[in-house]
């Protein structure tokens, strides 16, 4: 019985990572295209470089497409970039494991973060209304919490992603069924941005994000990032509609390129002549050091995507944490490799 129970794990495991390769290559795909608009096709030797690349350093050529994507970018293949399917597949459980899914539990990583300013003014969990200290609040209590400093309110379900899942209430249109039905999720502060992003877009809220990962030692280091805003029609930003610049996490610019979710290059912004190109985020030395401390509190969480901002008052603010597959493709693609001689190609010998 033991035996048949094993065989069927496994049987359920390969198929489970088959399905992950196959949307993982599609993707990559569908960016590859709008690249080779720009870049032009890449030339078949550096297409077989990057299968031999996949096979010799990943053990497998199914890792060979994100190369592609890399290297016709870069018009060439680069020693020490990671596919994404390599990252969510081998680098991720290893040194995330299952405590990475704990950034999407608002109610026990704020806690965790130990945040001064948090955004989070209370949580719906497990069919409970808590406030920050998990005491447990009626309709009419959590409506005045809500609502008694806040004109508008954001209630965002734990697991969401690329902008799904998030809601926008006033006092006016709040209902607390809606909420029970929507299910486990934080309420949140709505943040007036700091005038710099409002250059970019004014209707929601623009977005940090800074990847940063834990060195042997617990040392929290920032590898990569990027700016992101959405588009005058979205309250909210939702991924598949926003635009996308890479920063140099080492002085905090902006890279002269813009790119839509699955990368179209853009060389100006949609309705904006902002020339944005090497513009430094304002007290980007600031964010660097409260992604740092905070990461600093869940070391274990090795590879960490941080979405943060800076409010009017100049305040940075973090808005969400992902533990999970925080992507690396974008910068990875246009300033890799951003994890070099940090040995994860070593880690496809340990995969359990």
């Amino acid at each position: 019985m033991r035996k048949i129970v094993n065989v069927t794990k496994s049987i359920l495991e390969k198929g489970k990572w088959y399905a992950f390769h196959k949307e993982q290559n599609n993707t990559a795909r569908k960016h590859l295209k709008n690249i080779e608009a720009v870049k032009g096709k890449l030339d078949a030797k550096n297409i077989r470089l990057c299968k031999e690349y996949a096979k010799d350093v990943f053990g497998h050529e199914r890792y060979a497409q994100w190369l592609i994507v890399y290297a016709t970018y870069a018009r060439e293949l680069k020693e020490g970039w990671i596919p994404d399917n390599y990252y969510g597949e081998v680098v991720l459980p290893q040194l995330n494991g299952e405590y990475g899914k704990i950034c999407n539990r608002n109610a026990v990583i704020t806690s965790l973060l130990k945040e001064e300013d948090t955004l989070d003014i209370c949580y719906y969990v497990n069919k409970y209304f808590l406030n920050a200290n998990y005491e447990v609040l009626n309709g009419e209590m959590l409506k005045k919490l809500l609502f008694s400093q806040n004109e508008k309110i954001i209630f965002k379900l734990e697991n969401s992603r690329q902008g799904k899942g998030i809601y926008v209430f006033t006092e006016k249109s709040f209902d607390v069924n809606t909420i029970r039905k929507l299910g486990n999720g934080v309420f949140q502060e709505f943040i007036e941005q700091h005038p710099f992003f409002s250059q970019f877009s004014t209707s929601s809220v623009a977005t940090i994000r800074i990847t940063s990962m834990c060195d042997d030692n617990g040392v929290p280091q920032a590898k990569t990032g990027f700016f992101k805003f959405g588009n005058e029609s979205d309250e909210y930003i939702k991924s598949n509609s926003a635009i996308y610049i890479p920063i140099d996490v080492k002085t905090g610019k902006l890279s002269h390129e813009a790119y839509t979710y699955y990368w179209k290059l853009l060389k100006q912004l949609p309705g904006n002549d902002l020339d944005f190109g090497g513009i430094e985020l304002p007290l980007f030395n600031d964010c660097l050091a409260e992604v740092k401390r905070a990461h600093s509190q869940i070391p274990f969480v090795r590879c960490t995507g941080w979405d943060i901002i800076l409010d009017k008052y100049d305040n940075v603010r973090i808005i969400e944490v992902n533990g999970g597959h925080n992507g690396i493709t974008l910068n990875e693609t246009t300033s890799g490799p951003n994890f070099k001689d940090l040995g994860w190609e070593n880690l496809r010998k340990t995969k359990q």
